[in-house]
């Protein structure tokens, strides 16, 4: 393009900042469409993205020999792009409900980062649970395990005092020690051995058969 005009010139670079700034971008059709149902369009991406009608051959020279030059077979008929600055899922879902209701909208395909999105990647991405529910689901599945394993940690002192006593006990009878209870009878037979020396074998409360 010999000599551009000041005004094309500053639309390629706006393309170009679009592109740069975008996580994800998004080439659509919007043939048959009206202006009040652009206008409807942007409003449903907002907070989204930004919906931007541009010419191809302006488009064309933004993309040439940069990273989104992969876009370029896109680039036929009507053409309006949506600059994604959000979760690109979220950017395919409304689209994807813009063109149940007016068909005339059709998204061809995209970019995110270095990868090339069809028509159905990005169908898939729109059926994809968003952000917050995914993580309320991580959350709720983590929620469980995290109640069993308090339970555990507050059951631990004592089953570990349980278990130290029994590995005791049974280390005890395999080395052939005397086990807690027996040593205890033990004791008690010598005390009364040691009694009835001192009493000189006589029972306790008898008579020597004096008069």
């Amino acid at each position: 393009m010999e000599n551009p005009r000041p005004e094309k010139v500053a639309v390629v670079e706006e393309v170009r900042e679009r592109l740069d700034a975008a996580t994800a971008t998004v080439v659509t059709e919007y043939r048959g469409l009206s202006v009040a149902q652009l206008a409807e369009l942007r409003r449903a991406l907002a907070g989204i993205g930004d919906f931007k009608v541009y010419k191809n051959t302006l488009v064309r020279l933004a993309v040439a020999g940069s990273p989104h030059e992969e876009l370029t077979p896109l680039l036929s008929g009507p053409t309006a792009i949506a600059f994604v600055h959000g979760e690109v899922s979220e950017a395919a879902k409304a689209l994807r409900d813009f063109a149940r209701s007016y068909p005339a909208l059709v998204v061809k395909g995209g970019l995110a980062g270095d990868t090339t999105l069809s028509s159905q990647d990005l169908a898939r991405l729109a059926d994809l649970p968003s952000r917050d529910v995914l993580l309320a689901r991580l959350a709720g599945g983590l929620a469980a395990p995290l109640r069993q394993l308090a339970g555990l940690l507050q059951a631990l002192p004592q089953n570990l005092a349980y278990g130290l006593s029994a590995l005791v006990e049974r280390r005890r009878q395999e080395a052939g020690g005397p086990s807690s209870t027996a040593d205890g009878a033990s004791g008690a037979e010598g005390e009364d051995e040691s009694f009835e020396a001192q009493a000189g074998g006589a029972p306790v409360g008898g008579s020597d058969g004096s008069a």
